[in-house]
Formats: structure tokens, sequence, C-alpha cells
């Protein structure tokens, strides 16, 4: 995991040396169950007018790419405020790197490429969580659920047949939920090809 680690700081140094670097940020819980209701045009809109550059969006969920010369923690920063301001948005804003994305996307586990019986998650970590360490406060259920760890990731899947009894369904009554966002295999896959 050391190697990947480093591997990933490598890619995102080289990336940070061509400049603007192309970044996503991924709104927690926009547009769901009738909740934070903000339309795409709207946040595409307020982002070209931070400054920011190649500002599109994919899908409904809250997932906007864009350019910028700024480093991801002024970025989070930045953007966090201007949607606390305009739409009364306070959750949580991840943002990644097109290095960033296309690495996660990259070492999705082998098991999930081509299975249907598994619902599988990508849940991209709050950088003041973001450690090996995480994995221990999750119990997977075993023979119905796997969990790994990649650096800014939990990958985490579980068979449709016996996710009811899983620990990943119960994952948004844990505290730690709020410094999470989540974003489905296919969503990922799609922002990692929309950013290379």
């Amino acid at each position: 995991m050391t190697d990947a680690r480093e591997s990933l700081i490598f890619l995102c140094i080289i990336q940070s040396m061509i400049q603007p670097t192309k970044y996503v940020a991924l709104l927690r819980g926009i547009n769901v169950g009738g909740k934070n209701i903000i339309k795409m045009s709207d946040l595409k809109q307020r982002f070209e007018a931070m400054g920011l550059a190649d500002v599109s969006t994919y899908i409904n969920s809250g997932n906007i790419i864009f350019s910028s010369e700024n480093n991801s923690r002024d970025l989070e920063q930045n953007i966090s405020a201007m949607l606390a301001r305009e739409f009364g948005y306070t959750g949580r804003v991840a943002i990644r790197s097109a290095a960033e994305i296309i690495a996660t996307a990259e070492n999705i586990p082998a098991s999930w490429h081509h299975d249907t019986d598994k619902k599988c998650n990508v849940i991209f970590l709050a950088h003041e969580i973001d450690d090996p360490e995480i994995i221990k406060q999750f119990k997977p259920l075993p023979g119905v659920e796997e969990l790994y760890y990649y650096p800014g990731v939990l990958y985490w899947s579980a068979l449709w047949s016996g996710i009811t009894g899983g620990q990943m369904i119960k994952l948004s009554k844990n505290d730690i939920y709020r410094q999470m966002t989540v974003r489905n295999l296919n969503t990922t896959r799609k922002l990692a090809q929309l950013m290379k």
C-alpha cells in the first residue's frame, strides 16, 4: 500500500507541474431524497463565476469537472464557502485531481469488473480521515461484503442477495459518514474517462 500511495503522490506532483490542473468536485448528498436540490446549470454558472475554467457537470448527483491553478485544499475551502453562501449547502465537498480519479478507477478490485451480483461503491474520504487504519472501524459481513482501502477511497462491495444483513447499508448511520461521499462503480469509471 505504501507503493500505491507513493505512486499516487508522484502522479499528483507531475500533474501539478502542468498548469492548470483538471479537478472534479464531488458534492455529498446533492438532489437525493428531495434534499439539497441544486440545478447542475446553476452550479456550473457559480463555478465559472469563481474563475474556474472548463466547467462541466456529470449527471445530477453533484459531479463538477473544472480546471484551476489552485491546490485542492484551497479549492475545497473556497467552493464550500460559495456553496454555503449561494445555496445554503453545508455538505462535504471532496476535490480530486484527474490523476487521483484515474488512479482510483484503475485500482478498482478485479472482482468488480464483470460482476452484476454486487452493489459496488467507491467511498471518497475527506482528507482528515484518509488513512489505511480507517478500515478497522468497519466489520464487513464475511461471505457477503468486501472492503479495501486505497489512498483517498474505500472500495466496498456487497452481494445483493445478502446486502440487508451487511454493514454497508448501515454506513449512513455512522458519524464518520459525514466525512465521506459515495459514487457507484459506473459513475467513478465515467468520471475517470471524462477527465483523461
